[in-house]
């Protein structure tokens, strides 16, 4: 799926190596060492740039989000993420329905959580996956699991605190 920022990469690394020819042209005379200056600060900038738009995340910070993530518009309300679950149950089991305001309570307590901790929340609760299989799958340590899950319990708990 590709956004603005990947429709911009291959521009930006068009201006870089045109600026890196710019940069390569230039001569010893005193104007061309004030547009050396120049063209090397804006080199540092388009680099920058870029990295940022590759990465989905600010060069030089180790925390930040991910690039599928980064530049994504969330509309919770306007998409039906939450398909009728009649089909998914099974025949011995009762349907569930959820009204329209429990839907958007629900969506309302999702989308406080991070990627992460929806993600192991909702492998631990709704699949019933225990912290190891779900460290297995996300290829991360068991404790870092349970600190999504415990986040994620703990957000959701000041939620319903909040609107009660």
């Amino acid at each position: 799926m590709n956004n603005w920022a990947d429709e911009l990469i291959p521009e930006y690394e068009e201006g870089l190596r045109e600026l890196g020819v710019m940069h390569d042209n230039l001569t010893d005379s005193e104007y061309d060492r004030i547009d050396e200056s120049q063209i090397n600060s804006m080199i540092d900038s388009m680099g920058f740039s870029l990295e940022w738009m590759e990465t989905g995340r600010q060069p030089g910070l180790y925390r930040g989000v991910d690039k599928r993530d980064a530049y994504r518009v969330k509309r919770y309300d306007e998409m039906d993420i939450l398909p009728d679950i009649n089909e998914e149950l099974r025949k011995e089991r009762e349907p569930l329905y959820m009204s329209r305001e429990q839907r958007q309570a629900f969506i309302d307590v999702i989308e406080k959580l991070s990627t992460r901790e929806r993600q192991c929340f909702i492998m631990h609760v709704a699949e019933q996956l225990s912290m190891s299989e779900i460290a297995e799958k996300l290829n991360i340590k068991k404790r870092t699991v349970q600190q999504y899950i415990e986040r994620a319990r703990e957000k959701i708990n000041n939620t319903n605190n909040k609107g009660a």
